[in-house]
């Protein structure tokens, strides 16, 4: 293939119809120029990825912390679609469906992986409920937690369903594992040209469910671990050399690892530290309405372990709850409750701890 076949697979299919690769840059402007919002993000990645460059600058969600630009490789995002590629076995002409924003990386890589696979991907408005309209069968589509939710009646008709941007609850688990569609749940970063692992969500065993499957390499990508026992990313293909990362993991094999939570948010108490995400984890089977936990300054411990409830009046039963919760060690006890109105989100509806946390600093 030549550079520009590379980009773009013959088989290639935007909406139902084949382009030339000069045709296509004319969609791109059309999009730009006349488009929805979204239309034109999406019109905006086309022109990139088919202008004679090597890199493109996409901004990352602020998910974990500020939003930031980053330059990524074209060829190292072409690596990463043919990774995707081979693990989930799509093929040429296999049909796709993009219902996420075209200006964030899971869109974009959506796009990328239909362009050179030679997928026919159509493109919907991303709304919280794709599939409302749109009557069609899929082979391959990517969804955010909330769009899953609201598409549970309909998702019979994908082939392969990657989910990703937000945690997966056990609800939303449990409900999936009676669907005909293999379900992935996906771990990346940007930085990484989206994701860099996957782990089943359905068509799980009593005991896979209760403790989930862990999250395995994409096909050249190896895991090891830091000192402080985060996961480090070899994959020489899509980033830089030793990728580290500020997720704390419990590492099986340099393949395979299940993730705990965020050294960002680990809670230094009286000297134990603590991650809020493993404590969530045990609490959820109890606390009915959306939280989080984290540290709060405190004169004695340091920080006190706070339990912060999304609710307008704090539940009165809130405590008996926490009783029933016997997994929990003595230290992982919540030394605070509070509660807030609202928690501020991503787009993709992912709390932003940070500033849940800000907000209760006196």
């Amino acid at each position: 293939m030549n550079k520009e076949e590379t980009l773009v697979h013959p088989a290639f299919r935007l909406n139902g119809i084949k382009y030339s690769h000069e045709a296509l840059k004319d969609v791109a402007y059309s999009l730009i120029k006349e488009g929805e919002p979204f239309e034109q993000q999406i019109g905006d990645f086309l022109l990139d990825w088919i202008l004679d460059t090597d890199t493109i600058l996409v901004t990352t969600s602020g998910a974990t912390g500020r939003p930031k630009r980053v330059f990524l490789k074209k060829e190292q995002m072409a690596n990463s679609a043919r990774a995707t590629g081979e693990y989930l076995n799509l093929k040429e002409g296999d049909t796709a469906l993009l219902c996420l924003p075209a200006d964030y990386i899971a869109g974009k890589m959506m796009l990328v992986r239909a362009m050179v696979l030679g997928l026919s991907i159509d493109f919907e408005e991303p709304t919280s409920d794709p599939l409302w309209t749109n009557l069609k069968d899929y082979d391959f589509v990517a969804m955010v937690p909330m769009q899953v939710q609201n598409t549970l009646s309909r998702l019979d008709r994908i082939g392969t369903l990657l989910i990703g941007g937000a945690a997966v609850s056990d609800t939303l688990k449990e409900s999936l594992q009676s669907l005909k569609c293999r379900v992935y749940e996906t771990y990346g970063m940007t930085e990484t040209c989206s994701h860099v692992a996957l782990r089943k969500l359905n068509h799980l065993e009593k005991e896979q469910l209760e403790k989930g499957n862990p999250f395995k390499a994409l096909p050249g990508i190896l895991f090891s671990r830091d000192e402080r026992g985060c996961l480090v990313i070899e994959a020489p293909d899509l980033c830089q050399s030793g990728q580290v990362t500020n997720d704390l993991v419990e590492l099986l094999n340099d393949r395979e690892f299940y993730w705990l939570g965020r050294y960002d948010n680990v809670v230094n108490s009286g000297g134990v530290k603590l991650i809020p995400e493993v404590i969530e984890d045990k609490l959820k089977a109890f606390i009915d309405e959306p939280f989080i936990l984290g540290g709060i300054p405190d004169a004695k411990l340091g920080e006190a372990l706070t339990l912060v409830l999304e609710a307008e009046h704090m539940p009165d039963d809130i405590q008996q709850r926490l009783d029933k919760a016997k997994k929990l060690e003595k230290y992982e006890r919540p030394k605070k409750i509070v509660h807030l109105g609202s928690f501020p989100r991503t787009e993709n509806g992912k709390i932003k701890r940070g500033e849940v946390l800000k907000q209760l600093l006196p």
